[in-house]
């Protein structure tokens, strides 16, 4: 009997819980059935302000025609341009008015429409653009009205053009289609609609009289619903046959453009049905928890006993783990040594392999650096000589040349210096263009050396990408040289560097040379495929890029290129903000 209280008290929160559950789905699935029911109200009624507005243009364009302004009443081609019009743009008729509102000249050649009593008209005679929505006296179809003005060479307006559109034609491109929607005029008056039970109906008939077409015995009163107002939403019920929603969201939106207002009654069925499953899913998932939770609780007294029990072994357990613990962490201590030895171990094989490099190239450095100094000094004498001969000019491009040569001397040792520090630097942002020039001017010496070229095929804009400066230069250094010695014995000696933007990046480096033998194991520490007494190196130059590579995030592969010749491709991430966070 204690247990009766929690049995009810639970059915109570379960019940107020799914009740939750289901108020708050409805209102989520409300929210989305009104974003989605807006999204469609807007395409069907920019779709048929779209049909409607190709009409206003082409009667613009019509009465922009001159021949309509000076071509005398009785002429036949009035008619006929009226005619050939309407055929072309599918439209009911074409009407040509005088300032008296008579007709000149029309497309169908009716005449049982009493313009005089048209405002748009009056509208047009005053040189503006009018427009009216009614059924057409002429053919008795839902009809469009466009009245546009007819100048002369005055500036008068002499005549008017109507276009009669036949909105029934239009309205069969939206013949049931989802969701259901109708436009009505100023008087509440439905000439639109994908749903037939809605057309001619008058939303606020009292609204109406006094209006034209009040009497009009075609219109109807508008189907029965009601209406209320639920968490900021308007819903109907409709009773009107099974084509309409009987519990609907009801959606409007003003069209300025035609002077009408567009309305859409959304399904209530979807989202009620969805919040039904989630508030039953809800229920069901509390229902099978508690009944666990009570299930547990006639066990909790039987686990008491055995806790007990329990309790010891633990804490023999935890004095084994204890000790365990200690050993590893002993273990990890020394695993950790051993990844900063390595890493250290790591970074002084990269520094080595880098003044390894230097090494190679430090004659060709001397050489170059030697010319220089050697030209500075005579056209420094030179200048002397021609300052104390008064020849100023020509001492003063001597000493220009010197500050060429001295400038060429400092972007020598520029380069050297940044390539033979340290970096310590994160993967940070960096351009890929400037670093692959600066390792083209590094392996200048050493292509001159190999009577090699290196040709460059890079974009003008600054190709940003994770990495370091450094050692992504090293790695760039070390395919160009590579690829300098692969064609040493080469007639033709060039080396192809190609940039190609993207996600990712890739940078090839080409060269014509013989090729690899042994694609797959081109990475392998101490893999050479030089001969021996050629090798500079140790074979551990591919090794570290492909290391440097990998830190970056990157990738690098090689292989042999189908036109001869050996490519290695680097592939680089680009920067990104969210990359940096």
């Amino acid at each position: 009997m204690k247990r009766f209280p929690v049995i009810i008290s639970f059915f109570v929160v379960v019940i107020c819980a799914t009740c939750g559950v289901f108020l708050y789905s409805a209102t989520q699935s409300l929210n989305e059935l009104q974003r989605r029911g807006q999204s469609d109200l807007s395409l069907a009624s920019d779709r048929l302000v779209s049909s409607l507005f190709g009409y206003r243009q082409l009667a613009v364009a019509l009465a922009s025609d001159p021949r309509l302004a000076r071509l005398s009443v009785s002429d036949p081609e009035l008619a006929e341009i009226l005619l050939g019009t309407s055929d072309f743009s599918g439209a009911l008729d074409f009407v040509l008015l005088d300032r008296e509102r008579q007709v000149i000249a029309s497309a169908s050649r009716g005449g049982a429409y009493d313009w005089r009593l048209s405002p748009f008209v009056s509208r047009a005679l005053h040189g503006a653009m009018g427009r009216k929505v009614q059924i057409s006296a002429e053919s008795g179809r839902r009809a469009f009205y466009y009245a546009a003005p007819v100048f002369s060479d005055s500036g008068k307006v002499d005549r008017v053009v109507v276009a009669v559109v036949d909105l029934e034609s239009i309205e069969a491109e939206f013949r049931g289609s989802r969701p259901a929607v109708y436009v009505t005029d100023e008087y509440g008056i439905i000439y639109f609609s994908n749903r037939s039970e809605l057309v001619l109906r008058n939303r606020n008939l009292s609204a109406a009289i006094g209006a034209a077409q009040s009497e009009d015995e075609t219109i109807a009163p508008f189907v029965d619903f009601t209406t209320q107002r639920l968490w900021g939403f308007e819903l109907w019920s409709v009773s009107a046959g099974r084509y309409l929603p009987r519990h609907a969201l009801h959606l409007t939106r003003d069209l300025p453009v035609i002077g009408m207002t567009a309305e859409a009654l959304i399904d209530l069925r979807p989202a009620l049905i969805n919040a039904e499953i989630q508030a039953a899913a809800a229920g069901a998932v509390m229902f099978l928890l508690g009944t666990v939770i009570l299930v547990v609780a006639r066990q909790r007294r039987r686990l008491t006993l055995d806790n007990l029990l329990l309790e010891r072994r633990v804490a023999q357990r935890t004095r084994e783990l204890s000790n365990a613990n200690q050993s590893l962490r002993a273990e990890v201590t020394e695993r950790l040594e051993a990844e900063e030895a390595l890493r250290r171990a790591q970074e002084d094989l990269v520094q080595a392999e880098k003044l390894s490099a230097l090494g190679k190239m430090s004659a060709g450095i001397s050489h170059e650096l030697n010319q220089p100094l050697m030209a500075i000094q005579s056209f420094a004498d030179n200048a002397v000589t021609f300052l104390e001969r008064n020849n100023t000019e020509t001492a003063a491009r001597n000493l220009g040349k010197v500050s060429q040569l001295a400038q060429r001397m400092g972007r020598i040792i520029q380069n050297f210096r940044a390539f033979a520090r340290q970096e310590k630097e994160t993967v940070h942002r960096v351009d890929l263009i400037g670093i692959v020039r600066g390792a083209a001017d590094l392996a200048e010496i050493h292509l001159r050396q190999r009577d090699a070229t290196v040709r460059l095929n890079l974009p003008d804009a600054p190709v940003w990408v994770q990495g370091g400066e450094v050692r992504l230069q090293q790695v760039i250094l070390n395919l160009i040289t590579n690829a300098t010695d692969a064609m040493a014995e080469a007639d033709r000696r060039e080396v192809r560097v190609t940039l190609t933007p993207g996600a990712p990046v890739l940078l090839s480096v080409r060269d014509n040379g013989p090729g690899i033998e042994e694609p797959d194991r081109v990475f392998e520490p101490f893999y050479s495929t030089k001969k021996i007494g050629e090798a500079e190196g140790v074979g551990l130059g591919l090794s570290i890029s492909y290391g440097l590579v990998q830190s970056f995030g990157g990738n690098i592969r090689g292989q042999n290129h189908p036109d001869g010749g050996a490519i290695f491709t680097v592939e680089l991430q680009p920067w990104s903000e969210e990359a940096a966070a």
